[in-house]
């Protein structure tokens, strides 16, 4: 279903009826159901200047209860059908003076924390987006992402203001690759964000068909393999193709060009205009080449949560005496360049024989492997090591490989240690999460489901 600027207008007029007559001046609940009734209630919460939270779809009902709370929200708006539930007692709510969004992080560690946007910092963003990816009237953005999720700020929010054309996935088909490729050739898309997922799912989809409207071609949320990579020229001929990093807390801080034959996983890149960038280790800042802790600072960032607590672990005064940076807890390495690369997350590094092993640096080593198309690479507890690593790999089509030879495919690249000591090969996708990333827990909590093989190699 198509509509247009005038028929979107009517919906978001309507909508601000409905808010309008809601009691208060408390942030509103809103859970995010994409779909134009859902943009229209989201638009109209931001003309009324009142902050609105929006919650994912699926999440949990303590979850929610949760964020309710700690927003201070009085009114549950479900976007689909504009049902108003109240769910609390009228309260004393947070300070959100100058705030538009009220966006959540993936939950991935325990319930999500709440980052409010400030009104001029999705300005900016905006503005920098639409002149990045030249988004103007009429131009075409395919959005995949869930509402919630900070993408959303380029995919719908940039695109609506600057007059242009907005595809919507849905959600609940967002792992169906023949339904995205249907939705993604119903209009010549001509710019198109998303995880390295969703490009997977639509090439293997289009078996050969290319994609030549596509101008601007941005992949996020995770690195892409170099598998995938060296088939997006094929398939988007006409695409610049670059990786942007940030976070929901900061939004965009680093942009690079993907190169589709470098055979390795593409790094985060260089700071965007007004990106400030610091590589932390024990507490020293590391100036030139090196590695730690990444720190950023951007035009357009939070610059909290709204639990005190948390916002004083994850948003620190910089060594350097400019400001406030956020702790993305990400492990980077600058080379002699200045490019950054992505090592891993703090939180993924576990001690295999009193060594310090980074999960995601032997992903990216198992995927390079051509046969390989995507795996996860788990930290199980061990009594005599302390950790073991056990991979579990899927194989691209037709593929053939055993895990002797990706063991020996490891050992040529990583120390003992890090090579996987287990592997499971399976033949069904990963979970992944609402947001497109592949489900750690998931897969480890189903580790012997669906498997083919599976090798102890001590």
């Amino acid at each position: 279903m198509a509509i247009g600027y005038r028929d979107l207008r009517s919906k978001v007029a309507r909508a601000a009826e409905l808010l309008a007559g809601l009691p208060g001046e408390e942030p509103l609940a809103i859970i995010s159901h994409k779909s134009p009734e859902g943009l229209a209630l989201v638009a109209a919460s931001t003309h009324l200047e009142r902050p609105c939270l929006l919650l994912p779809v699926d999440l949990g009902a303590r979850s929610r209860a949760a964020l309710l709370d700690q927003a201070g929200c009085r009114f549950l708006l479900r976007a689909d059908t504009h049902a108003v539930e109240e769910v609390r007692a009228p309260a004393a709510a947070p300070n959100l003076d100058g705030v538009s969004l009220l966006l959540t992080t993936s939950g991935s560690t325990g319930i999500p924390k709440i980052v409010p946007l400030p009104r001029n910092a999705t300005a900016a963003f905006i503005d920098w987006a639409a002149t990045e990816f030249g988004i103007g009237p009429g131009t075409v953005v395919f959005s995949y992402a869930p509402l919630n999720f900070d993408l959303s700020l380029l995919d719908v929010w940039t695109t609506l203001a600057k007059g242009g054309h907005v595809v919507l996935a849905e959600q609940d088909r967002a792992v169906d690759g023949k339904y995205l490729l249907g939705v993604f050739t119903e209009a010549a898309v001509e710019v198109v964000q998303a995880v390295p997922l969703f490009f997977r799912l639509l090439l293997d989809a289009a078996d050969g068909r290319s994609f030549p409207a596509v101008r601007e071609l941005v992949s996020t949320g995770e690195a892409m393999p170099p598998a995938l990579a060296a088939r997006l020229p094929e398939a988007f001929p006409n695409a610049r193709l670059r990786n942007v990093y940030g976070s929901t807390e900061t939004n965009d801080s680093f942009i690079h060009d993907i190169d589709p034959v470098a055979g390795v996983a593409t790094p985060i890149g260089r700071p965007i205009d007004g990106v400030r960038a610091l590589v932390v280790r024990d507490g020293q800042v590391v100036t030139g080449a090196g590695s730690g802790e990444l720190w950023t600072a951007t035009p357009f960032q939070s610059g909290r949560y709204l639990d005190p607590a948390l916002t004083a672990r994850g948003w620190v005064d910089a060594p350097t005496g400019d400001g406030t940076y956020f702790r993305t807890g990400d492990n980077v390495t600058r080379d002699a360049d200045g490019v950054l690369r992505l090592d891993g997350r703090s939180d993924l590094q576990v001690k295999v024989r009193g060594v310090r092993t980074n999960l995601l640096e032997v992903e990216h080593v198992v995927t390079a492997h051509p046969a390989v198309h995507e795996a996860v690479v788990l930290g199980l507890p061990d009594d005599v090591a302390g950790h073991r690593l056990h991979a579990v790999v899927r194989l691209c089509p037709d593929a053939t490989l055993n895990s002797l030879q990706l063991r020996q495919h490891c050992a040529t690249r990583l120390p003992r240690t890090a090579i996987p000591s287990t592997m499971d090969i399976v033949f069904d996708p990963f979970p992944v999460s609402p947001n497109g990333k592949v489900d750690r827990a998931a897969v480890q909590a189903s580790l012997r489901e669906g498997v083919r093989e599976h090798v102890a190699a001590r």
